[in-house]
């Protein structure tokens, strides 16, 4: 607290701290802390005395030089947040930022990276890009730079530049619905219409001009012409007036937490988004209050069965909805209902991409929202919707093109990791990296002997994975254990080794069903339909453990999943290893993942990748050789 009166100008160990930091030296003169405070040099030389006075600041007379005075206590001003900008890299450095510091930096900024020591003394890196800027969630430009300068401390004429620049391209074209019902594309001038358009949009995705700026367009290749003038680096304002369907009754019975909450209502300001958080963080909960905000007829579109079957517990257990409003579309049945569920695969393909086009959909909902982009599934990304709204624990996809996801579904919308293990919503999982020997000579000489993809294969099923397995479950009693493998016969060798059932692809579906509801169950539960064995009336045991391969991989809620054992599967995606991990994500409880990599292998190099995207996100990794 600092005030200017009679008695000169008061000034407390936070204000010259400010000081120092701007001057950006450990040290500074009364005239330099002047001149950062607006004040006399006599007025800051007294005040600075007075600091002095009481211990909290030393000074030195230098013989050719002012007197100089810095603090007393290093350590405090250590410990204390700093924000330094690159503005030619557009980077942002913070040091021990707080919460309000974090939530403003990511309404313009990229969390990239994070210092991997304990919560709330990490450093953070933030790079600004230009899809940032295009979805800031601002009226303006100028509301933006207001922001973006208040979070940094100071101006960045050139950095300001580059924003205000971006801010233009992202509000150049925009599609609205005409009086008379057809689409419109509207550019900010005739040569903006005339060139970018021209040269970067196909013959069909325009059927004729009808002002020097307006374009009639063929609703049929909407996404078609967003995907290119975001290419060109023109993101679209999609302002069209889309009918929602019929309505949804239904209303939200869980409480949301405060992010959960933010998340909504970001998402119902912009009209689009992507909420991107860890499992165990909430997204579906998030996802269930957005479609009563709608309000209108929705469509969820999953990778799996599994997963539809889930999200129909999931719109039970937490709305009013009536359950003869939910409707299944897929391999095993096929209703349409005010909210329906559907696969991937089923939507995209032509023999039901009539009944889906002729819906008035009011919003349309992608799980693990990744899967947009893979050719197999992109042209449900062309499905008319008042709303889209994806849920992804992580939207990178090794091609690199999450942009692209954004583009086709909306701006991402969430919390950070790190934000959410430090508020406790999330359990961070301890995650070890442990480096396995060869131990059997003949696999040895056949890894050696071997290359390419065989080569992956042999070090990826090491036989001394499996009684590393054994070791580590036995390590942990009683816990509800996964252990992902990837290849089949690893995964029968290893449940065969431990008893336990094995669910791979092959799995029928009835049956994974049954596996994944006993792991779900703990001892002394009551049975549940789909617990009982065929044929049985008497409840099957819990289980502790299972194998799986890639079907548990992605949003199948194992909520009570307390250790993960990767044995296989490290020429994966950095996804795959964020969803792995995160299996073991939960709001409560202590979180074990354990990857085996086999040493001397390129397993080696595939460890140290995935975990250290998962070391950006804030969670402690750890690394263990063992002996031959």
């Amino acid at each position: 607290m600092a005030s200017d009166g009679e008695d000169g100008l008061d000034i407390d160990l936070d204000r010259f701290h400010d000081a120092l930091e701007s001057e950006e030296r450990p040290l500074a003169t009364a005239s330099q802390v002047a001149r950062r405070l607006e004040t006399t040099q006599s007025a800051a030389r007294d005040a600075l005395d007075a600091l002095v006075a009481r211990g909290s600041v030393d000074r030195v007379d230098v013989e050719t030089d002012p007197v100089v005075y810095y603090p007393t206590e290093w350590g405090k001003l250590a410990r204390r947040e700093r924000i330094v900008t690159f503005p030619n890299r557009r980077e942002v450095v913070v040091d021990r930022p707080t919460q309000f510091t974090r939530a403003r930096l990511s309404e313009f900024a990229h969390l990239v990276d994070t210092t991997r020591t304990d919560p709330g003394t990490r450093g953070y890196l933030y790079r600004i890009r230009r899809e940032d800027v295009w979805a800031a969630p601002f009226e303006d430009a100028a509301s933006l730079i207001a922001r973006v300068r208040s979070t940094l401390g100071r101006r960045h004429e050139g950095l300001e530049g580059w924003i205000e620049d971006q801010w233009r391209r992202a509000h150049r074209f925009r599609l609205y619905t005409h009086p008379d019902g057809y689409v419109v594309l509207e550019a900010a001038s005739e040569s903006l219409l005339g060139n970018v358009a021209d040269q970067h949009l196909d013959a069909d995705h325009l059927r004729a001009p009808i002002s020097e700026t307006e374009a009639w367009v063929n609703e049929d290749a909407i996404a078609g012409i967003k995907r290119a003038l975001y290419d060109a680096d023109y993101p679209v304002v999609d302002d069209r007036e889309l009918e929602t369907g019929d309505p949804v009754d239904m209303t939200l019975t869980t409480e949301l937490r405060d992010y959960q909450q933010g998340w909504v209502d970001a998402f119902m300001e912009n009209g689009s988004g992507v909420y991107v958080g860890p499992p165990g963080s909430g997204k579906t909960v998030a996802a269930l209050a957005t479609i009563t905000a709608v309000g209108g007829e929705t469509l969820i579109l999953v990778p799996s069965r599994e997963l539809a079957g889930q999200w129909r517990e999931e719109l039970t257990t937490h709305t009013t909805i009536d359950p003869a409003d939910i409707g299944e579309y897929h391999g095993g049945q096929k209703e349409i209902r005010p909210v329906t569920i559907a696969t991937y695969q089923t939507a995209g393909m032509d023999a039901h991409r009539g009944l889906f086009d002729s819906r008035k959909w009011g919003l349309i909902c992608y799980d693990e929202a990744h899967h947009i982009t893979a050719p197999v599934f992109a042209r449900s990304a062309e499905l008319q919707a008042k709303h889209r709204l994806g849920l992804s624990a992580t939207p990178v996809r090794e091609t690199g093109n999450e942009e692209e996801i954004y583009t086709l579904i909306g701006p991402p919308i969430g919390a950070d990791w790190d934000a959410l293990f430090e508020a406790g919503f999330v359990a961070e999982p301890e995650v070890e990296i442990r480096y396995v020997p060869w131990r059997d000579e003949m696999a040895r000489n056949a890894y050696v002997s071997s290359d390419g993809r065989e080569r992956r294969r042999l070090a990826a099923e090491n036989p001394a994975k499996i009684e590393e397995v054994r070791e580590l479950l036995a390590d942990h009693p009683g816990k509800k254990a996964l252990v992902f493998v990837d290849y089949l016969d690893q995964g029968a060798a290893i449940a065969g080794a431990l008893g336990v059932p094995f669910i791979s692809g092959e799995t029928p579906h009835m049956e994974r069903r049954r596996l994944f509801e006993r792991f779900r169950r703990n001892a002394g539960e009551g049975s549940k339909a789909d617990g009982t064995s065929s044929g049985n009336t008497t409840p099957a045991a819990p289980l502790d453990t299972l194998v799986v391969s890639r079907v548990a991989d992605e949003g199948i809620d194992l909520p009570n999943a307390e250790v993960a054992i990767v044995a296989s599967g490290l020429g994966g995606s950095r996804r795959q290893g964020s969803q792995r991990a995160g299996r073991t994500m939960r709001p409560s409880g202590s979180a074990l993942v354990y990857v085996l990599a086999t040493r001397g292998s390129s397993e080696e190099d595939f460890a140290g990748r995935q975990m250290r995207h998962l070391a950006r996100k804030g969670i402690r990794v750890r690394e263990t050789t063992l002996s031959e």
